[in-house]
């Protein structure tokens, strides 16, 4: 069996990260640690394109936008979605999962969907370097993933 090798060597890629600014100050935490992450993995600055949208349920349109230009090897969705008092919560955490995952599958790029779906801010607050980390590893993984496809 021959196993495709993970590689988290980023220097030669190009990605795009959309941030909901909805709950910016864990939007901001998320995208701090993203950076940093990436930077280590070796994706030069000027690589890292940044978008902002108002909230979770706009990123899938920016990351289609950003998609279709070909200009990046992956993507990632950064937010989060708290739960209120209302079902407005599971709308726009479904829907906004689904519709990155409609990107994804639509022009065969890696979306990560780094998008916290939380009860409570304490939740998504502690959630933040670790998915923001995770998030860029994905990145890079799933690029060298598809190229050995």
């Amino acid at each position: 069996m021959r196993e495709i090798i993970k590689n988290l060597n980023g220097e030669l890629f190009s990605i795009g990260i959309v941030m909901s600014e909805f709950n910016l100050h864990i939007s901001d935490a998320l995208l701090k640690a993203c950076h940093h992450e990436l930077i280590n993995l070796g994706v030069k600055d000027d690589h890292i394109i940044l978008a902002k949208v108002p909230g979770a349920l706009e990123s899938a349109l920016a990351l289609k936008k950003m998609a279709q230009s070909k200009k990046f090897d992956a993507l990632i969705a950064i937010g989060a979605v708290i739960r209120g008092e209302t079902f407005h919560f599971e709308v726009v955490a479904n829907y906004s999962a689904k519709s990155i995952l409609d990107v994804q599958l639509e022009f065969s790029i890696p979306i990560i969907n780094a998008i916290l779906t939380t009860e409570n801010v304490e939740q998504a607050i502690d959630r933040t370097s670790v998915k923001g980390i995770e998030a860029a590893q994905a990145a890079i993984q799933m690029i060298y993933l598809l190229k050995s496809v």
